[in-house]
């Protein structure tokens, strides 16, 4: 049974999931960023199905990071992209 928890997490995990599909709009290749979405959406549904809060918590973490690191290089690709 999920928790209140589980439903708050649930919240933050969409919250990265739109954040991930916003951050790849400004890849300004087409091929790379429907196989940055492909990637971004498998990823997601690969860890769908974990309840285990620890666990949900540490795929957050990482899922964040891994957009900072995203971010800068598609900044450096792209220069002034993300301000619009």
């Amino acid at each position: 049974m999920l928790t209140l928890q589980h439903f708050l997490l649930r919240g933050h995990v969409l919250a990265l999931y739109r954040s991930a599909v916003r951050a790849s709009r400004s890849i300004p290749d087409l091929n790379t960023r429907q196989e940055t979405l492909q990637w971004i959406r498998g990823e997601f549904e690969r860890n769908r199905h974990v309840e285990d809060l620890e666990k949900i918590k540490t795929l957050l973490r990482v899922g964040r990071r891994d957009i900072k690191e995203l971010l800068p290089s598609i900044t450096l690709a792209n220069p002034g992209r993300l301000n619009q």
